[in-house]
């Protein structure tokens, strides 16, 4: 029997996301109280216009502009808002009131967030986020309480779901990037703008709350190294499809070694990557999103599921909103962040990876020489090279000078010495031209 009085429960929001919530809430409340052990309550949903069309029919009365007091009449608080202000004001006002905070807000976690969990350790508030990283999927808690006293080495996320979408479009239907970007968003997997996503910023900040998380340590998003996908040809993904990979927009964080001074640090990136069609990752199709987990004690994990959607992200948004009413039934303050390894952020340069590099040259005696003697002096051993020429120019035209294609896949070598033979191969008399450098992980 539940007597423990009623939690309330303040919405801000009420968009894709913020509805569903509201929805499920109102249509589940009786079940999710036998669970808490408390009813849950919603008292208001704060939204800009009252009279705006929803995506779901929710009582008129629960509609507010004064975001403000209700914050200040509940015991928790969802923000479903999105954007930075006025997301982290109104969740430090709630913060500072006591009541505990839900976000999906990876923007504002990326670029606020030791302020915020700053904020609820002074008061013993909780702030709960397991849906502003991979929708559905359970990462944020496994990563924070399961592999708590193990040590995590590296992560390889899939995390955005509109680049796996494109991305796995142009894979299996050799189209090129503007034709797969407008399938998707016409779907609506991509926004009308779709920049935050191809250009690797959305996948960036949640990169930097994996790494905080995983290493226990602050990872600003001005720390990760971004690179998008809009440069990817449809060549390059059809080249990677027969030479057995596949490209993902990967969000790395690894534990590493400063190569400079032999102390530990850590690494946060996204950009896209080969990756081999054996590998777990490479089966991660359309916009779904998952995260390889490599930890010291337990292995090789991963997570794999749905990385966006309106009722996906309100199933983690729900079950966060049990936790914090359990929290509340139970009693006890909240569990600080651990964030207090203060690892150094190493920047691009320091990462061991391998590339592939694929070349334009003259086909003459002598250029593969050059171009080896070119790896040689920057300390970077060729694994394989393949070697296409064409004796033909356009129309079938007998060419002057017929030209080779070369790709070169390296073995491992840190960032900076591999970024330096490119340009310098590239600088070379022997090379027409680079045409593509992509790099290979998940080995």
């Amino acid at each position: 029997m539940i007597e423990y009085r009623n939690l309330r429960v303040a919405l801000l929001g009420a968009g894709s996301v913020g509805a569903q919530v509201a929805t499920l809430l109102l249509e589940h409340g009786d079940e999710l109280a036998q669970r808490v052990g408390a009813s849950l309550e919603l008292v208001g949903i704060a939204v800009r216009d009252v009279d705006a069309v929803r995506t779901a029919e929710l009582p008129k009365h629960l509609f507010t502009t004064d975001a403000e007091s209700l914050i200040l009449g509940s015991d928790i608080v969802i923000e479903l808002m999105g954007g930075l202000e006025p997301a982290r004001s109104y969740v430090l006002q709630a913060i500072r009131s006591g009541a505990d905070v839900i976000t999906a807000n990876k923007a504002m976690l990326a670029n606020h967030g030791p302020e915020l969990f700053d904020a609820a350790e002074q008061v013993g508030a909780q702030l709960y986020y397991e849906a502003a990283v991979a929708g559905a999927i359970p990462i944020i808690r496994p990563l924070r309480d399961s592999l708590a006293g193990d040590r995590v080495q590296r992560i390889l996320g899939i995390v955005n779901g509109t680049t796996n979408f494109i991305l796995d479009r142009m894979d299996r239907e050799s189209v090129g990037l503007d034709e797969a970007l407008a399938v998707a968003t016409e779907l609506g997997y991509a926004e009308a703008d779709p920049t935050a996503d191809i250009e690797g910023y959305d996948a960036a900040q949640k990169a930097a709350i994996l790494a905080s998380l995983a290493f226990h340590t602050t990872v600003p998003v001005e720390a990760v190294h971004r690179e998008g996908i809009t440069k990817l040809t449809s060549a390059e993904i059809d080249a990677a499809r027969k030479a057995g990979y596949v490209v993902k927009l990967l969000a790395i964080c690894e534990r590493l070694v400063d190569p400079d001074t032999g102390a530990d640090g850590v690494s946060a990136r996204v950009y896209p990557a080969l990756v081999d069609r054996d590998h777990p990752l490479a089966a991660v199709h359309g916009a779904n999103n998952a995260v390889f987990v490599e930890a010291e004690a337990a292995g090789s994990l991963m997570f794999y599921g749905a990385g966006a959607g309106g009722i996906e992200t309100a199933s983690a948004v729900l079950g966060d909103l049990v936790s914090a009413a359990r929290r509340h039934v139970v009693g006890g303050p909240g569990v600080a962040e651990s964030t207090h390894a203060n690892l150094p952020v190493l920047p691009i340069g320091s990462i061991t990876t391998r590339y592939q590099i694929a070349l334009q040259v003259t086909d003459q005696p002598g250029v593969l020489a050059a171009i080896a003697r070119i790896f040689s002096e920057h300390g970077v051993s060729v694994e394989a090279l393949e070697q296409t020429v064409r004796h033909h120019g356009p129309g079938g035209v007998v060419a002057d000078s017929p030209t080779a294609t070369l790709v070169i896949g390296t073995h491992a070598a840190t960032e900076a010495a591999l970024a330096a033979t490119v340009a310098a191969v590239a600088a070379s008399d022997v090379v027409a031209a680079v045409t593509s450098v992509l790099r290979v992980e998940g080995a």
